[in-house]
Parts: structure tokens; C-alpha cells; sequence
């Protein structure tokens, strides 16, 4: 795939992840990036930032369909085409269930899930018209390995993945790559109230991200071999991976007693 061609919309571009995917992409030669985000200050920093690349801004919020509506009507109308969405954008708040708050519930699953679908949904028409497209979904290792305290997020980013998967297939007589990012803890904003240590970098995720996307990766995983082993375990013998929540329980209430990122 030539990047440097490809006009990009992502979602959460100006900060954490999202950020360092667009630093990934212009440093490999991508120059129109449509990037979505709720702070217009952090958006128009970027194009001083990056000055040699083609921004189209997009305040907005992705759990609000007509900021959906009006984000794809800007690159419809600025572009008329689109090559790669990024889905990114997401939100956290760990917790016992009962101790999580409706509004963040709720919040969690309209922001990782529900505006996720609906951009994707919005964005096809333009998508389909990609001579070689791509949309690429950012997951986390929660999507794959549930544990307390993130009951909620961990549903949401599974979906991401069995959304990515529907789509794959869905959408198999298009030349569209659908592919899915699953990062470990990463040392972003997001995570600044959680108690974690030796995290990935951004720029590590964003880097695996991208070469996954160059090679034709289905789904890029972070965490190396462990981590793989710990997701066949979980499939294969789910009890094993209920021990070892049982024993850490106590250390993880206190990793994410104050973890929220909404």
C-alpha cells in the first residue's frame, strides 16, 4: 500500500494514540489527514505541528451523530473520497460495576462502540470508492482478556473486534484491509490515573499499528508472546485466567481506584 496518496480520517487524532498514528503516518508520507476530535485547540495545534501535511478538522464528538453527520459532510465535500478510516477515539472508567455511574456507562458504550459504528457506516460510501482502502479499528487488550473492574469497557472493546471481524467479510468484494489494533497499557493521558507501571510507549502502538496495516495484518497485538499465550489461554481454559484475577483482585482495585479517562 503507497501511503502517500491515501487521505485519512482518525478519530481522537490530537492526543495519546491517535496522536502518535498521526505522526506514524506523516513520517511515511501521508498528507491529507481528516482528524476528529471534542478540543478544537488540541486539532489546530497539529497543523503547526505538522505544517507540511493537509489537515481537515473536525470538532466534534463521536457519541453525537450529527457531529457524525457533519464530520463526513466536511471530507465528502472537501475530498470527495477517502482511503483509511481510524477508528480510535475511546474512553475508560474502571470500577466495580455497581460503583460505575450510568452516565459513564453509558458514555463508554456511545463513544468505543455506537460512534464507532456509525462512522464507519457514514464513511463507506466514500470507502467503497477506494481503489485500495482501509478501516482500522483500536481495540485494547481488554477486548480480549476481561478482568474486574473494566466489566464495561472490556465489553465495548470486544465488540470493536467482532464488529472488525463482521466487516472483514461484509465487505470482502471491496478492496478494503479491515483490521484491528490491540494495545497494552500505554503510557498516553488516558492512563494517567491509573497505578501501572512499564507501559508502551504511543509511538510503539502507533508503529505496530501501521507496519500491521502495510503488511495486511488482521489483527496487531501488543503485549508480545505473553500476551499471546495469556489469549489462547483464555479461550482455550478460561478458568485458569479466572485464578489469576481471583488472586490479583486486590491489586487491581488499587491500579484502577481513580482509573477514568471520559
Amino acid at each position: 500500500m503507497d501511503l502517500t496518496t491515501k487521505k485519512v480520517l482518525i478519530t481522537g487524532g490530537s492526543v495519546g494514540i491517535g496522536k502518535a498514528i498521526v505522526a506514524e503516518l506523516v513520517q511515511r508520507g501521508v498528507r491529507d489527514i481528516a482528524v476528529m476530535g471534542r478540543r478544537a485547540e488540541a486539532l489546530e495545534a497539529l497543523a503547526t505541528e505538522f505544517p507540511a501535511v493537509n489537515f481537515l478538522p473536525l470538532p466534534g464528538d463521536v457519541a453525537q451523530v450529527s457531529d457524525l453527520n457533519q464530520s463526513v459532510a466536511t471530507v465528502t465535500e472537501a475530498w470527495g473520497a477517502l482511503d483509511i478510516l481510524i477508528n480510535n477515539a475511546g474512553v475508560v472508567s474502571a470500577g466495580l460495576l455497581t460503583e460505575v455511574s450510568d452516565e459513564d456507562v453509558i458514555s463508554q458504550v456511545a463513544i468505543n462502540v455506537t460512534g464507532l459504528i456509525l462512522l464507519t457506516k457514514k464513511c463507506l460510501p466514500l470507502l467503497q470508492r477506494s481503489q485500495e482502502g482501509a478501516i482500522m479499528n483500536i481495540s485494547s487488550g481488554y477486548g480480549y482478556i476481561a478482568m474486574p473492574f473494566y466489566s464495561v469497557y472490556a465489553a465495548t472493546k470486544a465488540a470493536v473486534g467482532q464488529f472488525s471481524d463482521a466487516m472483514r467479510r461484509e465487505l470482502a468484494q471491496y478492496p478494503l484491509h479491515v483490521m484491528t489494533v490491540y494495545p497494552a497499557a500505554t503510557d498516553t493521558d488516558m492512563m494517567k490515573t491509573a497505578v501501572v507501571r512499564n507501559m508502551d510507549s504511543a509511538q510503539d502502538v502507533a508503529r505496530a499499528a501501521v507496519e500491521g496495516l502495510l503488511s495486511g495484518e488482521i489483527n496487531v497485538i501488543l503485549g508480545g508472546p505473553e500476551r499471546e499465550e495469556q489469549i489462547k489461554t483464555n479461550f482455550l481454559e478460561p478458568r485458569k485466567i479466572d485464578e489469576v484475577a481471583k488472586a490479583n483482585f486486590e491489586a487491581l482495585r488499587e491500579r484502577t481506584q481513580t482509573h477514568r479517562s471520559m
